[in-house]
């Protein structure tokens, strides 16, 4: 229970964070608990941009996809994304940031009525991203309690521990809003940044060293293709490049950029992002990697016996914690475990998201808010963060899905594939609300279309994540060239 205690601990204190954020906050202004009164510092933005991005994706999924595939989910993923994202932040991150300030725009969907002259339609857009965003909180819940389960050798249970992770995100972003998830994003960042480096040394000491467990898969035949691209063909290595696209298209993400209280604080995110993704996700694929060679630990051994039975990739997102456990002192184990939980954790802000596109692109919109008042806006953004993090909880509890597949599925795809809007909107006066709905309508079918095919799907070898992105690009683009554009008066502005 000893590493346990020490997760427990820390979300004691994530929490007291949270309080500390709401006993900091300017009053019931909307804009304050949504945004943190577009106040961020630099390296707040940069740590809780970075953190609200790095999820059980990067830990928990990262480490179980290269316990079945190897090192090319590097490629597949960080190194690409390490490119794609700060490029997505220089050029459409500040232009969000620059049309929310000017005109006082809290969501995506504001910039969409505001630019392309719609209504009902922006509701449908806040319909999809709301029901792309829901898998990625559900992956905060899998992997706090699995991450608990593991740590505790199994006395907390998968249910309590999602349970308990659960109730302390729904608290502190009850309370603190945008603030309180913003600093304890920061301090989460900072935990798990110094992970990475103690975990690999610790478990590759443990395991007889870096060299020596390479060399052990390498001479392996059945591991040696670990150390290749082997298991990925061209075509679905290329396809991984699209998935980047959808980090400005998240909701969390592009919300979080109109939070910087100066465009000049992009610059230091742009160029410190790729050095934080290294960070962050090699250790978790070279440990995912080594995991195969941890055969005396009874859990890894029979999900590389089931592996070789059956010829099919197994569920892999626990293996990280599993050499935590064997291999760390039991404290190590529980700092270390913490530092596992503070990335999990990261289902704050897409909550948070989720919450205040809500209140604002549904209740405000129609009415609510100035039938009601201000704070009966921030009232009913606080029963949504309650019923949405319920909705995950009890989701999460009956998921049979690996939280990397979880994500590249429906997550990733849909959003990259929603990119062209925002390209549209903030690069393109042409650009017409006609264009974004046959995009929206498009990409919804599509994304309902994947939950019904087989898993691994491909057109033409390509991952549905491609035809996708691209189908929605050109009906944004066809579809707008034939179709009325806003006001010279709105394109103008």
């Amino acid at each position: 229970m000893i590493p346990a205690l020490f997760v427990l601990a820390y979300l004691a204190i994530v929490l007291y964070i949270g309080i500390f954020a709401f006993r900091q906050s300017g009053g019931p202004a909307a804009e304050d608990f949504f945004l943190a009164g577009r106040s961020l510092g630099p390296w707040v933005f940069l740590l809780s941009l970075f953190g609200t991005h790095m999820t059980a994706f990067a830990i928990l999924g990262s480490s179980g996809h290269a316990f079945n595939f190897g090192i090319v989910t590097y490629g597949l993923m960080a190194s690409i994304s390490a490119l794609v994202v700060p490029v997505c932040l220089l050029f459409l991150g500040t232009r969000l940031w620059s049309v929310g300030k000017r005109f006082g725009l809290i969501t995506p969907v504001q910039i969409f009525r505001d630019r392309w002259e719609c209504g009902h339609i922006g509701t449908l857009i806040f319909f999809l991203q709301a029901a792309l965003l829901v898998p990625y909180i559900i992956i905060g819940v899998m992997g706090g309690g699995t991450t608990l389960s593991v740590i505790s050798g199994g006395f907390i249970p998968f249910w309590l521990g999602g349970l308990l992770v659960a109730l302390v995100v729904m608290s502190y972003v009850f309370f603190g809003g945008m603030r309180g998830t913003a600093w304890v994003n920061t301090f989460q960042t900072v935990l798990f940044l110094g992970f990475g480096a103690i975990a690999v040394t610790l478990i590759g000491q443990g395991m007889g060293g870096f060299t020596c467990v390479t060399e052990r898969l390498l001479n392996n035949p059945a591991t040696a293709s670990l150390l290749t691209r082997e298991k990925f063909s061209l075509t679905a290595f290329f396809s991984y490049t699209f998935n980047p696209l959808s980090a400005i298209a998240f909701p969390h993400i592009a919300i979080f950029c109109l939070t910087a209280r100066k465009v000049t604080q992009f610059k230091r995110t742009v160029i410190f992002y790729p050095i934080c993704i290294l960070l962050i996700w090699l250790p978790c694929v070279y440990l995912g990697v080594a995991a195969n060679q941890a055969t005396e630990i009874p859990a890894i051994e029979a999900k590389i016996e089931a592996r070789a039975a059956t010829g099919r990739p197994v569920p892999g997102d626990d293996v990280m914690l599993q050499l935590l456990n064997r291999y760390a002192p039991g404290w190590i184990a529980g700092l270390l475990g913490a530092g596992i939980m503070a990335a999990v954790m990261a289902s704050d802000s897409q909550i948070l998201a989720l919450s205040t596109m809500f209140t604002e692109d549904v209740f405000a919109f129609y009415g609510g808010k100035a039938k009601f008042g201000e704070s009966a806006q921030i009232f009913t953004g606080r029963m949504f963060v309650v019923l949405v993090t319920a909705f995950a909880y009890f989701t999460a509890l009956n998921a049979k899905v690996a939280i990397f597949d979880l994500a590249v599925q429906y997550a990733f795809a849909g959003y990259a594939a929603m990119s062209p809007l925002f390209v549209a909107a903030l690069c393109w006066r042409g650009s017409t609300k006609w264009g974004a709905l046959a995009a929206t309508l498009f990409i919804s079918a599509a994304t309902v279309a994947l939950y019904f095919l087989p898993r691994g799907f491909t057109v033409a070898g390509f991952a549905p994540v491609v035809p996708m992105t691209v189908i929605s690009a050109a009906l944004v683009w066809g579809v707008s060239l034939l179709t009325p554009k806003p006001s010279a008066a709105t394109i103008h502005r």
